[in-house]
Formats: structure tokens, C-alpha cells, sequence
């Protein structure tokens, strides 16, 4: 089971066989959670484009910027009591023809465009460092400048009650602004933070914890130009994406990204001729493995494991390819704020040797 001579960075994109639009809407978006037993919103084949719509659960934060009538008639049919167990407002989910549990789903993410020209960070009670800046949060709202691909702050503002209402809205208006970042600007690279396949278990699975289905993995390298393959665990795989942000750093310390709704113009691309356990990233230069547990030691140690997995692929003993991973191989922090931590392990792709024939 090969992957390396076949994967998708490599290959022109393939033909496809049909472009769907699917719109966040209503009846298209399921908020906190994954489900198994979820009808689809949309069935493709393989092959298949989507331009789908995926909106953040932060829009709330400064609605005049961040939403439109659309997202209000979301808002608004979806009661606060029936967002959950998880935050995250996801798009899907997509069923794939023929797509069956131990298939890899191959999504090749083409285009992110953000909705708006905004965005909003939040420095949560879930963030690393809220105990040691005094329990507060803060919401700091950006502004992007499509010419310069970069964003900077607009305002600040503190909140006075933890955010715990997912989609929870402020009316900032009234509420104290404060200048924030003066002369800063970060670069904008669109990503989703959490997409992924339906687990393969009973009822609601929150979206906040990342797993081997995939979810709220928050690397913001999931970008346009990558590929990430999950690994289906029910019939027709039941694909979603959400928590879409604009820029984020490894570890994503306050607990937040820059938040802001995107459209992906995505292919998914059924896959049988090779498996892999864990969500696996591919980048036009590197491969990316995620690890996941509950400290920062069990993530690291799953990213290092599957990472050698991969290598030993290419027909290198293990030995040579731990060795290889010590010197070539990064290991980095995805995410230390979602429960379950995150990992991840990249090596370049250009001093792998050529896979060994099967």
C-alpha cells in the first residue's frame, strides 16, 4: 500500500465530473457535532468538485461585520439549547458514492475565499494563558487588506461573561472599544480548523476534540493548495467543514484563531490503493502527520509513530527511518486548547527516497 508515488500534490487535478454548490443554510449545517446517522446534504461521486459555504461560530462577535441575512436566519433556526455537545458550525455532511469504512477519502482543498472583510479573535477561558492574564476574555476584531494579504486589528474589547453560548452575539455598539496592535499586521492564510468524516459511533460527537476522524485538527497549513486524507469510518464517509479562520500560529494559545467564514471550493477523490490511520496532510513540499492525546507527550509520541509508519513505506528499515525523522523530521504543536492536544510531524518530501514497488 504505496502512498507516495500516488498522491494528490504530484498529479494535475482530475477531471471532474461535476461542480455542486452547497450553501450553508439551515437545513445544510449541523452545529457542535458530527453524526453517523445524519441524513447527507449533498451526495457526490468521486471526482466530484464543491463549492461549499462555511461559516464561524464567532460571526457573533461583531455582527454588523461579520454576518449577513443569511447567517441570521441560521442564527435564529437553530436554538442555542441544540448547539452542541460541540461549537463549531459545520457544513455537510457530503455522501460519497461507494465510500466505505477503511476507503480514504482524498480532499484536495483548491480555493478559500473569505465571506467578509473580517474577522475576529477571541482570548477565551479555554486558552492557555487566561489564568495567568486574569481571567478575562477579550475580543479582538481584524480587518483584511486583500492587496496586501495581511491583516491588522481594527478594535478591541473585553467580555464581562465567559463565552459559553456557541454563536453567541455582542452588541458591540455599545460595547468599550479600545485600540489594539497599533502598526501590526500578520499574513492572511485562509484555512479550515475543523473537517473531517463522521465518526463511526452512536449520536452526537462533539466537534471540539480533533481525533482519527479528523475534526478540529486547527493546522493552519489545511489550506488552499493541500490535501488531506481521512480515513471513512461509516458508509458514504459524511464529510463536513467548519471553523473556518484567516490566520492562526501553532498552539493557537488564546484559544482562538482569526475567526471569519470562508468559501472552499474543494474535490474529493475516493481513494483505495493505500490506507493510513491517522488524518494525513500533504503540501506541495511536505508530508504532515497529526498525533492527538491528552498532553502534548501522547500527541507528540502518535505523530512521531505514524510518521515513521509513512517513511518506512518508501522501504527504509526502522531504525533508518527513525533516524531520519531525528534529523529532517519537525515536530511541532498544533493546538493546546481543545481538550484533546495536538501535534503534528512534517518532513520534506524531496529527501524521501522513491517508494519501494509493492
Amino acid at each position: 500500500m504505496v502512498l507516495m508515488c500516488e498522491t494528490g500534490s504530484t498529479r494535475p487535478l482530475d477531471a471532474p465530473k461535476a461542480l455542486h454548490h452547497l450553501k450553508a443554510t439551515p437545513h445544510n449545517v449541523h452545529w457542535g457535532y458530527f453524526d453517523a446517522s445524519l441524513a447527507p446534504a449533498l451526495i457526490i461521486d468521486s471526482g466530484d468538485l464543491i463549492q461549499a459555504e462555511s461559516l464561524t461560530h464567532h460571526a457573533g462577535d461583531d455582527p454588523a461585520l461579520l454576518m449577513d441575512e443569511a447567517m441570521h436566519q441560521i442564527w435564529r433556526s437553530i436554538p442555542e439549547a441544540d448547539r452542541n455537545p460541540g461549537v463549531h458550525l459545520m457544513t455537510g455532511p457530503i455522501y460519497v458514492r461507494d465510500a466505505k469504512p477503511g476507503d480514504m477519502l482524498e480532499v484536495r482543498y483548491l480555493t478559500m475565499t473569505p465571506r467578509f472583510r473580517f474577522g475576529s479573535n477571541l482570548a477565551a477561558h479555554w486558552g492557555q494563558l487566561y489564568s495567568d492574564l486574569g481571567e478575562r476574555e477579550r475580543v479582538t476584531i481584524y480587518g483584511l487588506d486583500p492587496a496586501t494579504n495581511t491583516a491588522e486589528a481594527v478594535y478591541a474589547y473585553d467580555v464581562h461573561e465567559k463565552y459559553l453560548t456557541p454563536g453567541r452575539i455582542t452588541n458591540c455598539p455599545e460595547c468599550d472599544r479600545k485600540p489594539a496592535l497599533a502598526g501590526v499586521r500578520v499574513p492572511v492564510r485562509p484555512h479550515l480548523g475543523t473537517a473531517g468524516v463522521a465518526p463511526d459511533a452512536p449520536g452526537r460527537i462533539s466537534t471540539i476534540p480533533p481525533g482519527l476522524h479528523g475534526g478540529n485538527i486547527d493546522n493552519w497549513r489545511i489550506g488552499a493548495g493541500a490535501t488531506m486524507y481521512y480515513k471513512v469510518q461509516v458508509d458514504g464517509g459524511l464529510f463536513s467543514i467548519g471553523d473556518p479562520h484567516i490566520s492562526q500560529g501553532d498552539g493557537e494559545i488564546s484559544g482562538t484563531a482569526i475567526e471569519a467564514s470562508l468559501d472552499v471550493l474543494f474535490q474529493v477523490i475516493l481513494r483505495r490503493d493505500f490506507t493510513f490511520r491517522s488524518p494525513l496532510l500533504e503540501t506541495p513540499d511536505h508530508f504532515i502527520v497529526h498525533g492527538f492525546g491528552d498532553n502534548l507527550d501522547v500527541a507528540a509520541k502518535e505523530a512521531s509513530l505514524d510518521m515513521l509508519s509513512l517513511i518506512k513505506e518508501t522501504g527504509l528499515s526502522a531504525d533508518d527511518a527513525y533516524s531520519l525523522l531525528s534529523i529532517s523530521g519537525d515536530l511541532g504543536v498544533t493546538q493546546v486548547v481543545d481538550g484533546t492536544v495536538g501535534a503534528h510531524m512534517k518532513i520534506r518530501r524531496n529527501i524521501l527516497p522513491s517508494p519501494r514497488k509493492s
